[in-house]
């Protein structure tokens, strides 16, 4: 009897070493990012483990950028092959570590039968395996794919000298070197978006033909690799549309997820898986967020929309930045900012949640009073810093000085603020006024200002509206808009003579109205137009309009040439202020004192007075007036004859000044009187040329 006997020899089990895909189509703009990835995974540093953990908010292209830095290391020759474990964390149900270390055993070539239980077993040979590897000399590099959270990957550090790369939306502190991953720069962004419709069509042009709609676009999606890779899609499914009809589109703020959707991945349904990963408390918090106007937020007003204590607030927003939903603004401690795509989702998540019935409806309603209630609060407490001295202060801040950096930070919150409805419009409307002056804000001054008229017409508040008319035509004299300015202005008057308000505020007016009229050259009308200011502010006693009447006929007699007059003028301007205590209007009155003296030949008593201008204002920090006062400085001194390098000093230090102001246009103008003098003194001209004019400064009513 034959006996046959069949012997099944098993192969060894295959391993999974080269697992890592390639970067899709268009990836670009992260040289940073790879240098800072790849100085962390070189071999050759002795600085600990060589982890990686990239973290940002979805669709921010972490995993692309891990795939390129995988296969730029492997192009180094620093790893014989890499490891790759997606870890699911914001699925319904993430990947245990248990689970994600079968996976990595099984690419590792272990059996299946040869396959400990879940628990310590596994990870124990899971570091044998690696350190055999390490033995043999290989150096392997593991990929640990959308992580949600540090015991996820923890069991999945490697051993000896491999290394690991970690993405996730949280902020994994505590396994290796942290880098977060933001959204592409506007080149790049198109860049990308070109890429991704050629890799569809070579023949694809939109981009070249349309370089601007694809910016618009871009900017649209804002900058997010995901979002540009899905408007590509969308874009290739319908290769008739333009550029400029999906900018459009996409620009529609109330429905831009709707159009980050191409059937298979939505920009939406990214955000709403991290944001199931959020506690109840964390969720609301970033509902509210979405109710402040602005791009940011300070921790204060996130507290009082949130109605908790301060320091339960900064720990929810603390959490919401280490998902990436929120962000800490970089040049500010304390304030938070959002990406605009996430701000759209935000809105959208508590119109849900305020269409789910009557009192979280009234709950947000009741969020949104609160935050307007306070920064209007915050910004009349801050103006009255700001008024004239004498005028009571608010003990809400310290001082001016405290007051200007609170207006700073929260600008652009006020001013969006203002647009949100009548009554607002018109707090702030006259809330911002002095401060946005101060800062030479003059469109958004122009913007506000007329909001506050608007309100006090809708609103039918025709007390104000006298003021409101006044307060619009100063802030278009700021713009140059000077016959509209004069027009305000009259109308304002015109209401005040019915009000039968010809003393008091209607002073203001006059003021302003000269100060427009000076602009216009009209110089005989502007000194009639001060004249009656003075003589209201006279009646009513009011010092310091007095002395703002008293500047503006100085500037107006010196444009008439009438120079003594001026100096007169401009002396009883300084007199006043100092009497009154107004530092800023002594600054002012010094420098348009200088400007007289000059004009009479005081030159040395005009140099005198613009020193002590520019020492004034520096020590209020009103830089660009500094800048003003320097201008007349070097104006004198070159019409005084004065060494080249003393006038060539003093036009620089007028772009110093400028500078600080962050004046660029107003900087580089005195730099180039700064050179033309020091290119005079170089080759001097055969006949002497003008000296520039400085700059007097009005001031308003």
């Amino acid at each position: 009897m034959a006996v046959k006997t069949y012997v099944q020899q098993y192969a060894p089990v295959p391993t999974a070493l080269d697992a890592l895909p390639q970067p899709p189509a268009g990836f670009t703009g992260r040289e940073d990012d790879l240098a800072f990835i790849l100085s962390a995974l070189d071999p050759g540093r002795a600085d600990g483990p060589a982890v990686v953990v990239l973290s940002g908010w979805g669709g921010v292209g972490k995993t692309t950028l891990a795939y390129a830095s995988g296969h730029a290391a492997q192009k180094r020759d620093w790893y014989t092959g890499v490891l790759l474990v997606d870890l699911h964390g914001y699925d319904a149900y993430p990947a245990q570590a248990e689970d994600a270390l079968e996976a990595l055993l099984r690419s590792l070539g272990v059996r299946p039968e040869h396959l400990p239980p879940p628990g310590a077993g596994r990870e124990a040979l899971y570091r044998s395996q690696l350190n055999a590897r390490q033995e043999a000399g290989e150096r392997l590099l593991v990929v640990a794919d959308n992580a949600s959270a540090v015991a996820q990957v923890q069991p999945l550090l490697p051993p000896g000298h491999h290394g690991m790369l970690v993405t996730s939306r949280h902020r994994l502190t505590g396994l290796g070197r942290m880098r977060t991953v933001n959204s592409l720069q506007p080149e790049d962004a198109v860049a990308l978006l070109e890429a991704a419709l050629k890799n569809n069509d070579p023949d694809d042009v939109r981009v070249e033909q349309e370089p601007e709609a694809a910016e618009r676009v871009a900017s649209a999606c804002g900058y997010l690799p995901l979002a540009l890779q899905i408007t590509a899609a969308l874009l290739a499914q319908d290769p008739g549309q333009s550029l400029a009809e999906r900018a459009a589109a996409l620009g529609d703020a109330e429905g831009i997820l709707d159009g980050l959707n191409d059937g298979e991945r939505s920009l939406r349904t990214m955000f709403d898986q991290s944001l199931e990963r959020l506690t109840p408390q964390e969720q609301d918090l970033f509902r509210l967020l979405s109710l402040n106007p602005g791009p940011d937020i300070a921790t204060p007003a996130a507290t009082v929309l949130a109605d908790q204590p301060q320091a339960a607030t900064e720990r929810l927003l603390a959490r919401l930045a280490a998902s990436h939903l929120i962000e800490r603004t970089p040049e500010v401690r304390g304030r938070w900012q959002m990406h605009d795509l996430l701000r759209a989702y935000a809105h959208e998540q508590a119109e849900a949640a305020k269409g789910r019935g009557r009192v979280p409806h009234r709950r947000y309603d009741q969020a949104r009073g609160r935050l307007i209630g306070y920064y209007v609060k915050h910004a009349e407490a801050a103006d009255t810093h700001l008024d004239p001295p004498g005028s009571p202060v608010s003990s809400r801040f310290q001082d001016r000085g405290q007051a200007l950096v609170w207006f700073d930070a929260e600008r652009e919150n006020l001013v969006a603020l203002a647009h949100t409805s009548p009554q607002t419009g018109l707090n702030l409307g006259f809330a911002l006024g002095s401060y946005l002056r101060w800062r030479r804000r003059f469109q958004d001054l122009v913007v506000v200002r007329a909001l506050a008229l608007h309100a006090c017409q809708t609103l039918q508040n025709t007390g104000d509206e006298v003021g409101a008319w006044s307060n619009l035509g100063a802030a278009l004299t700021g713009v140059r808009r000077f016959d509209e300015a004069v027009r305000a202005q009259r109308t304002a008057l015109d209401l005040f003579q019915r009000a039968g308000d010809t003393r008091g505020r209607a002073a203001g007016a006059w003021i302003n109205l000269g100060v427009a009229l000076g602009e216009l050259r009209r110089f005989d009308e502007a000194v009639r137009a001060q004249q009656t200011a003075l003589d209201l502010h006279r009646q009513t006693g009011d010092m310091h309009g007095q002395a703002s009447a008293w500047n503006n006929l100085g500037l107006a007699l010196g444009e008439l040439r009438r120079f003594d007059e001026a100096v007169h003028a401009h002396q009883t301007a300084l007199d006043l202020h100092r009497q009154t205590g107004g530092t800023h209007g002594q600054a002012t009155a010094w420098n348009n004192l200088g400007t007289a003296y000059r004009g009479v030949g005081r030159f040395d008593e005009a140099v005198a007075a613009g020193r002590r201008a520019v020492e004034m204002l520096s020590a209020v920090q009103d830089w660009f007036r500094a800048g003003e006062a320097w201008g007349e400085v070097a104006a004198t001194l070159s019409v005084a004859g004065a060494p080249p390098s003393q006038v060539r000093e003093a036009w620089e230090q007028s772009a110093t000044a400028y500078t600080k102001a962050d004046a660029d246009e107003e900087a580089a103008a005195s730099r180039t009187r700064a050179d033309a003098v020091e290119a005079s003194e170089e080759h001097p001209p055969a006949e002497s040329q003008p000296p520039s004019e400085g700059m007097p400064i009005p001031e308003n009513g």
